[in-house]
């Protein structure tokens, strides 16, 4: 399996989530389960079923992020070094050359994206165009509504 890019807040926010599915979810959904079975015949027995269904999705999840963890590459973006270009972790300001709107994104995993925060996915086409790229150059990004350009007014690595 390949590396999956983190950033060390991603990697924890990670960890938080399989903790949480690990010692307090899987408990209860076990629960349910046992309570369910108590109710007798299982061919028709819907809580059962709903409750089985929602372990394996449970236990789908833990999985996934085990092995997210296990491959991951966390990158600590203080730690990279100024170059000024646009790489995994650092945090772009944009300006759209057809309106000059400002937009603030850190580009990051694909588990942390979350555009309403500014957390851009690695494999956004945005992000994808940004990458490699400095302050002052201007990029051009197909999107659903067409073609847009933007320049990129500051590159940080906070």
């Amino acid at each position: 399996m390949t590396k999956v890019p983190l950033t060390a807040r991603g990697a924890e926010q990670l960890r938080e989530e399989l903790k949480l599915l690990k010692s307090i979810e899987r408990p209860k959904v076990v629960e349910a389960i046992a309570t369910a079975r108590a109710h007798g015949d299982l061919k028709e027995n819907a809580e059962y079923h709903a409750a089985k269904e929602q372990q394996g999705l449970m236990e789908a999840r833990i999985r996934d992020i085990e092995a997210k963890l296990a491959n991951a590459e966390i990158i600590d973006v203080t730690k990279l070094p100024s170059s000024g270009r646009v790489v995994f972790g650092s945090t772009v300001r944009l300006i759209a050359v057809d309106d000059g709107t400002e937009a603030r994104y850190q580009i990051v995993g694909e588990d942390e994206a979350d555009i309403k925060q500014g957390l851009l996915s690695i494999g956004a086409p945005i992000a994808r165009a940004l990458i490699a790229k400095r302050a002052g150059e201007t990029v051009e990004v197909a999107t659903p509504s067409g073609t847009r350009a933007y320049e990129i007014a500051e590159v940080k690595y906070i």
